[in-house]
C-alpha cells in the first residue's frame, strides 16, 4: 500500500542500494548502465545534486527499503532536469510513479526552477506515458546519454 511509502533525501551512503535499483531497471528495459558517463552522478550524490542546488530523493518501504528514486538536477538558471526516476517493478501499479512525478515538480518548484526537462528512452514505454500525462512535450535537447532517444520539457 502506497502509504507506507516515504520520501527521503538520498546520501552517499545509499549509493550502493541506489545503483542496485537503477540498474537493475535499466536491465529490465534492454538499457545498459553507463556508470562511467550517464551514471556517473550516482559516485557521489550530495556533490552532484544538493551542493548544486538540485534534490536527490529516495521512496522507501515501510522496512525502510529504497523502492524509487527521483532527483532534480539543476541545468542552469531557472532550468532543470529530472534524472534517475525509477521504481521497484514490484512497486509498479500503485500510484507510485505519479507521487514520485508530483514530487519532483514540487521539489523543483520549492527550489526555485521554472521549468524542467528529461531525457528518456522509447523502450521506458510506462515512463514516457507518464511525464505526457503531467503536460511534458518533446523538445530538441542536449542528449547527453547515449541510451536516450528523445527529450522533454515542461513550464512548472
Amino acid at each position: 500500500m502506497s502509504d507506507f511509502h516515504i520520501f527521503r533525501p538520498a546520501t552517499n551512503a545509499d549509493r550502493s542500494e541506489i545503483e542496485d535499483l537503477v540498474f537493475s531497471v535499466l536491465r529490465s528495459y534492454g538499457l545498459e548502465p553507463s556508470p562511467d558517463s550517464t551514471d556517473a552522478d550516482l559516485a557521489d550524490i550530495e556533490a552532484n545534486y544538493f551542493s548544486l542546488g538540485g534534490a536527490f530523493d529516495v521512496l522507501t518501504d515501510e522496512s525502510g527499503v529504497i523502492v524509487g528514486t527521483v532527483a532534480v538536477h539543476h541545468t542552469e538558471g531557472s532550468l532543470c532536469e529530472l534524472r534517475k526516476m525509477y521504481l521497484s517493478p514490484s512497486c509498479r501499479g500503485q500510484g507510485l510513479g505519479r507521487r514520485m512525478m508530483e514530487h519532483a515538480l514540487t521539489r523543483a518548484k520549492e527550489l526555485g526552477f521554472q521549468q524542467m526537462w528529461l531525457e528518456t528512452a522509447e523502450s521506458l514505454k510506462e515512463a514516457h506515458g507518464l511525464y505526457t500525462k503531467f503536460g511534458f512535450s518533446e523538445f530538441t535537447g542536449p542528449h547527453k546519454s547515449d541510451r536516450c532517444d528523445f527529450a522533454l520539457i515542461r513550464d512548472l
